[in-house]
């Protein structure tokens, strides 16, 4: 399947999914494009080290619509089949969503329902929580509130804080997103009745 990286930063989960391809994970998926809302985006030298076509679409004062507009003008151009977000900081517009829908993952760093949104390891902290983690989903209309794909959680010890705690669950962010994206495009993740059934061989 052809597939787009929606990044907006460093882009470390873009690249543990190039790697998972480059090792042969990832059989059925074709990386096609990096698209990033920021020029300075580092994400940007991984798809160069890696040969990925890259575009850049500023989104700094424009309309969310507008910019998803441009955004949705290359993905069809180029065929892309699923979008995958590795640390896209934008909400997307129900256009976007419906013309993706069931296409579009993420992943957030935390066990969702718990910690949604940009601070879920700052509010991890602050909860007091005894574990957190990361959650892989397919993107809806909401704010990090689509079927749960994958998770894996983590210890929280009481001497971590925002950025221990980071560090601890990226490794299992780069760990799940690339086994979800070969389940994705092996079609062996169907939603029913708003739940992620797996199918096995």
């Amino acid at each position: 399947m052809r597939v787009a990286v929606l990044a907006s930063g460093r882009g470390s989960n873009f690249q543990s999914i190039l790697d998972a391809s480059e090792r042969g994970k990832l059989p059925n998926c074709k990386i096609k494009l990096l698209i990033v809302n920021k020029k300075e985006a580092y994400a940007i030298e991984r798809a160069k080290k890696h040969n990925v076509p890259y575009y850049i679409i500023e989104s700094k004062n424009k309309k969310r619509e507008e910019f998803d507009l441009e955004m949705l003008e290359i993905l069809k151009s180029n065929k892309i089949e699923i979008v995958v977000l590795a640390g896209f900081m934008r909400i997307l517009s129900k256009q976007f969503i419906s013309e993706y829908k069931d296409k579009i993952i993420n992943i957030h760093p935390s066990l969702l329902p718990k910690f949604p949104g940009v601070h879920a390891h700052r509010d991890a902290i602050e909860a007091k929580a005894k574990i957190s983690g990361c959650t892989v989903h397919f993107v809806d209309e909401g704010v990090d509130t689509g079927p749960i794909i994958m998770q894996e959680s983590v210890a929280v010890d009481i001497d971590d804080d925002e950025h221990t705690l980071s560090e601890k669950i990226l490794p299992i962010e780069h760990k799940i997103y690339p086994k979800v994206l070969d389940l994705l495009t092996s079609n062996k993740l169907k939603i029913i009745n708003g739940k992620v059934i797996t199918e096995t061989d």
